[in-house]
């Protein structure tokens, strides 16, 4: 299969009821950028057909948000679950594209890597539905993976129609699947709202394709943190942390010196040069260039900045739109801020 027969589509159109905002869940920002933005930074990699984002709730503005991106909305009008919302893509993907991967605004954290190995891994299986899982300590509030005794893929049971002993299971259901347009359109058909939401889940498929003799796989990932769905302020804070972490690692490893990384937030795509040294309380963001063996002392904010060779900033200095010429030093608690 070719990732050129493959479609994403992208579900974004729940309110987040537990972020207790105003604001749409996958326009909450962590790590310089609206979550929904670090979601379709690891599908642009796969190089698929086209991808799809389902709109509902503040449509307008999550349209506003992802002007600058090569996707197609599809309208949910009315928020009555996840098996609805993808089911309100049928007539974009029913009859061009031979595989779906569908996944949900609000997982930050997914990496390239896992979205392009389970994409080999449903290949490889033929099989008409691939569903991601992975293992959990505490698995309140996800959906419990139910296998037959051999192993083999049962269903999907949500927390709250769980009973006490589904409760327990800790395989968890990562909301990502992979499965054939023809399958996924035709199973959705068939799903009920006979649920304690009173919605159409997606979940129903498994036990759907299950009915039908047909095999479902399970993709596992070890990475459970990267599935990791935000649904609450101190979800949001964690993911914020490890996209922090991630990027503070590409840096240590091009040659960057981070005196103290967990105080320190470098926004993706600055450059830095080696053997600059960045102390802790350090912020640097918007199109800010960092050159070679620069020293930035702590409590410094910079944003499209552009510091020269061997530039220096001194501590407790806030600059915006300064070029710094090679060798200089900025002084002490130095401001352009506007």
């Amino acid at each position: 299969m070719s990732n050129k027969s493959t479609a994403a589509l992208i579900l974004a159109a729940g309110k987040g009821t537990r972020m207790k905002s105003d604001r749409a869940k996958v326009l909450h920002e962590l790590f310089f950028a609206p979550m929904i933005h670090h979601v379709l930074a690891a599908v642009q990699p796969l190089g698929l057909d086209r991808t799809l984002v389902v709109v509902g709730h503040q449509r307008e503005r999550v349209r506003e948000a992802l002007a600058g991106y090569a996707v197609s909305f599809v309208v949910q009008e009315e928020q009555r679950g996840t098996g609805h919302a993808v089911l309100c893509a049928r007539p974009a993907l029913e009859a061009g594209n031979a595989t779906v991967l569908i996944l949900c605004g609000d997982i930050p954290l997914i990496r390239s890597a896992t979205l392009r190995a389970m994409l080999a891994s449903h290949a490889q299986s033929g099989a008409p539905l691939t569903v991601m899982t992975t293992l959990l300590e505490d698995p309140t509030h996800y959906g419990r993976i139910v296998r037959h005794p051999d192993g083999r893929l049962a269903g999907i049971v949500e927390e709250r129609d769980a009973s006490p002993e589904e409760r327990k299971i800790q395989e968890i259901n990562a909301g990502i699947y992979c499965a054939r347009a023809d399958f996924l359109f035709s199973a959705l058909s068939g799903v009920t709202t006979d649920n304690s939401q009173g919605e159409l889940y997606l979940t129903d498929i498994v036990a759907i394709a299950n009915r039908q003799g047909r095999t479902v796989t399970a993709f596992r990932t070890d990475d459970s943190l990267a599935v990791l769905g935000v649904n609450s302020r101190a979800e949001l804070a964690l993911a914020h942390a490890e996209l922090r972490e991630r990027r503070n690692r590409e840096l240590m490893a091009e040659g960057v010196g981070l005196i103290d990384p967990a105080t320190i937030a470098v926004q993706q795509g600055i450059t830095v040069g080696r053997d600059t040294v960045i102390h802790p309380n350090v912020c640097i963001t918007g199109r800010s260039r960092i050159g070679e063996g620069c020293t930035i002392e702590p409590f410094v904010l910079l944003h499209d900045c552009d510091l020269g060779d061997g530039a220096a900033v001194g501590p407790f200095s806030l600059l915006t739109r300064q070029t710094v010429a090679a060798g200089t030093r900025i002084p002490p608690y130095s401001s352009s801020a506007e």
